[in-house]
């Protein structure tokens, strides 16, 4: 077994939470830390290209091509469930939508942790604190972060008419998602950087890869946490074949994100202990909540073909089109290519009696079948929306003991009867949005998922037809009071049950975000910093 020695620190995953630890950790050039990534420092120009994520979705140089299990809620489909792969995580492929959720989001985690310091609050000052907003520093904003957030290079008539019949159907207008409040419709912000993809690595890694005390090892596969007795002292790993390990003086962190950081930890033998059986591994720490909790956002794809209007496809499928595109992003860095998957967004309620937006959407100029596969012929857009809170929970778990193996995910999407009934309303309201005034110029008509649906039983159904993942996974190992059995780490991300150990990634939230959760991972990865740092100081 190849030895690589030891460090204050060793942090496995390089990912949103990953990058943002390696430079927090380091600034203090007393402390060690050796940062392990499963996938390679990628610098193919699609990580750059905004529309890149056309081409590194589910292609295995920039994904781990995840697939669940045959979901009964989406009509028995298994569905692509994409994860990033290599420095920069899911930030390499993401949507790059700067979206913070709502502050009963946080004051919920408060509540279940018994921790103020995850209150909105507590945590408006660290999305601050690791923000460059465009606009400057203000109540909301900070301006000397790492964290860029912009606004978008273009706009479609398309979308500003969508957006006109939203408000017609009673949606306000909104200038701002990230105030705690994000009900409204408006453009989105992006992680860009003049019309490029700004990565957790560009933002946080790249800066600080010269410091002498980080050590940074790519194509390192995390296997196992190694112990002595209850304490965490390192990690075992493959690289090139080989396995290897590392020790750690002070703390191991897990950052391998809601699919890979419970894997390592049931390998660990921390998890459900009747399962770790059956897969003949020794039991550390009786843990079920270990790849359980599973949340995520499901997607509702609406695809209304248009006339008399331009959204991409017709664009896209021209030569001319494509080289106009391309000169426009070339010279200006504007125009298509710098589109995120999604432009415009509007946070609505299900019902009027929700006290806050329960539903999101994305609206797009342009429609396809699925990612990888050519925009259609016919000019369409798309209005995707998802349930931002729902009931349901899935599960994680590892297939066998060898971290080749992908785990097996089961999202369990649809799996409650409320989840059932507000994907009928939510269908319901794209409906009376479209049908509003601001759009009817442009004869839309609907293609997916088609009038024969009608009832709300039926647009339950057409839910698990159309309904696929928007990439969001969270919670598998969550923190919260000593009191909760499923609660995997305390409030102080610290795996209960052991010493030395930590999980810092979006596996820790108890609750999902009512948005998209990149940003709110950079966040908390920022405040673990502060409370690894905190703590070597008690220690």
């Amino acid at each position: 077994m190849r030895d690589f020695g030891s460090f204050d620190y060793i942090i496995a995953g390089g990912g949103a939470a990953g990058c943002v630890l390696a430079n927090r950790l380091t600034a203090n050039p007393a402390i060690t830390v050796l940062l392990l990534e499963a996938g390679n420092d990628e610098r193919w120009i699609w990580t750059k290209i905004p529309v890149g994520y056309l081409f590194c979705i589910n292609n295995p140089r920039t994904d781990w091509c995840y697939q669940t299990q045959a979901e009964p809620g989406l009509n028995g489909r298994s569905i692509l469930y994409a994860r990033g792969k290599g420095l920069g995580g899911s930030t390499l492929i993401n949507a790059m939508l700067y979206l913070r959720g709502q502050a009963r989001d946080y004051d919920e985690w408060a509540r279940l942790t018994g921790d103020s310091n995850w209150s909105w609050q507590q945590v408006l000052t660290s999305f601050k604190a690791v923000e460059h907003y465009w606009q400057g520093a203000s109540e909301y904003h900070g301006a000397d972060g790492e964290w860029r957030v912009e606004k978008q290079r273009l706009s479609w008539e398309i979308l500003e008419r969508f957006a006109e019949a939203a408000t017609q159907a009673g949606i306000p207008n909104t200038t701002d998602f990230n105030t705690g409040h994000n009900e409204g419709v408006s453009q989105f912000e992006v992680n860009q950087k003049f019309g490029t993809r700004w990565s957790s690595v560009r933002g946080f890694l790249n800066p600080i890869r010269s410091r002498r005390n980080l050590t940074l090892v790519t194509a390192a596969l995390s296997d196992q946490v190694m112990f002595e007795e209850r304490r965490a002292i390192g990690i075992q790993f493959y690289l090139n074949g080989e396995i290897c390990q590392a020790k750690s003086r002070l703390e191991t962190i897990l950052a391998a994100g809601s699919i890979g950081s419970p894997a390592i930890l049931q390998r660990s033998g921390i998890g459900e202990a009747d399962f770790l059986k059956t897969k003949g591994i020794p039991v550390r720490v009786h843990a079920p909540g270990v790849g359980a909790n599973l949340q995520d956002h499901l997607q509702l794809r609406s695809i209304y073909k248009v006339q008399g209007i331009q959204t991409l496809n017709q664009i896209a499928n021209t030569w001319h089109g494509k080289i106009k595109m391309g000169l426009e992003y070339a010279f200006l860095r504007k125009g298509p290519l710098t589109m995120a998957p999604s432009q415009l967004g509007l946070f609505a309620r299900s019902d009027a009696s929700v006290a806050t937006p329960d539903l999101e959407y994305h609206v797009q100029p342009l429609s396809l079948d699925k990612f990888g596969e050519p925009l259609h012929e016919f000019p369409a857009f798309t209005a995707s929306v998802c349930d931002l809170r729902p009931e349901s929970r899935g599960w994680v778990k590892i297939a066998d003991a060898h971290p080749q193996h992908a785990p097996l995910i089961a999202p369990c999407y649809l799996s409650t009867e409320a989840d059932r009934l507000k994907a009928a309303k939510a269908l319901q309201l794209t409906r009376r949005i479209v049908r509003q005034a601001a759009l009817q110029p442009y004869q839309p008509e609907e293609y997916l998922p088609g009038i024969d649906y009608q009832t709300e039983e039926e647009l339950a159904i057409a839910a698990g037809k159309i309904g696929t993942t928007i990439f969001h996974p969270v919670g598998t190992c969550k923190m919260g009071a000593a009191t909760d059995p499923l609660a995997v780490t305390d409030s102080r991300l610290q795996v209960r049950g052991v010493q030395g150990l930590r999980v810092v990634d979006a596996s820790i939230m108890p609750t999902i975000t009512s948005g998209n959760t990149s940003s709110p991972t950079i966040m908390l990865a920022a405040k673990a910093a502060t409370m690894i740092l905190q703590d070597r100081l008690g220690a």
